[in-house]
């Protein structure tokens, strides 16, 4: 059974882990000729350092598919194995749940987890935004909410760990919202939260998928790998102004990447997995 040290990842995995890890491993492996059917599009492959020594720095999108599909691309393109961090609750997860979750790389997103991942020089996963990132009302897909998270620029700067910029689209257009956040549900939602769980910024929006329903609509991902940011501190510059700069300077190289493959996706005919669209693809 994987405990909380397990999950951080300070401790060596279980024979039940590393067998589980071999599973999914060929699972995955097996599976991609089918998923290759979709035909993701993913580029700047050849921005990924060789060395696995970077911070990935991604969006979270209504469909969750960018922690799988950046994991795989990484680990395809240069063979290493990425440890996103997750949310604290999965600390207390516990049996065979807690054992994928680790099997799957996923570390407890503490500060002092991803310290020892940079010293043991990991390909590490972060998305700043975190879950309230995930739920998206009207009007905000795509967009990033990082408002006081800082964190991961500030640990990049201490390690002196290279950011790697990781933007996919295609997650918020299976599901959308039939509410805006400043609408009456949007602030019953919001109170909602604050009421439940003392967190306003956890709002859930009403969703659908194809016409009224949640059934998800087909939809292309596009994913792509921007150049990689150097932390290294200049001289006569403050510890605190590089972690912001280093901060806004990830923000607008992941919002630049977003807004480019949104305009991709506009022109792609294949956007929607339109069978008959198939070989009209855009390819990088």
């Amino acid at each position: 059974m994987a405990d909380n040290a397990a999950l951080a990842g300070l401790t060596e995995p279980s024979a039940r882990v590393q067998t589980l890890r071999r599973l999914l491993d060929r699972v995955s492996d097996r599976l991609h000729p089918v998923l290759a059917v979709s035909r993701p599009y993913v580029d700047g492959l050849e921005n990924l350092p060789g060395d696995g020594r970077f911070l990935l720095v991604g969006n979270h999108t209504q469909f969750g598919s960018e922690v799988f599909l950046i994991s795989d691309s990484v680990r395809r393109a240069i063979r290493t194995r990425v440890r996103p961090l997750a949310e604290r609750g999965f600390g207390r997860m516990r049996g065979l749940p807690a054992d994928l979750v680790e099997a799957f790389g996923a570390v407890v997103g503490a500060p002092e987890t991803a310290r020892q991942l940079m010293r043991d020089d990991q390909t590490i996963l972060v998305f700043p935004g975190g879950g309230r990132e995930i739920a998206k009302f009207k009007g905000e897909e795509y967009t990033l909410r990082w408002r006081g998270r800082a964190g991961f620029a500030r640990l990049s700067v201490e390690n002196g760990y290279p950011i790697v910029p990781a933007g996919l689209v295609g997650g918020d257009d299976v599901y959308r919202s039939w509410t805006a956040r400043d609408g009456a549900y949007g602030k019953f939602s919001e109170a909602l939260g604050r009421r439940l769980n003392g967190r306003s910024d956890m709002a859930m929006p009403l969703l659908r998928g194809i016409g009224p329903t949640l059934i998800p609509r087909p939809q292309r991902m596009y994913l792509r790998f921007g150049a990689p940011i150097d932390t290294s501190r200049p001289l006569g510059v403050s510890e605190q102004q590089w972690v912001e700069a280093v901060k806004d300077q990830t923000q607008r190289a992941l919002e630049k990447i977003l807004a480019d493959l949104r305009a991709l996706r506009a022109a792609d005919p294949y956007r929607n997995l339109n069978p008959l669209a198939w070989r009209g693809a855009a390819t990088p």
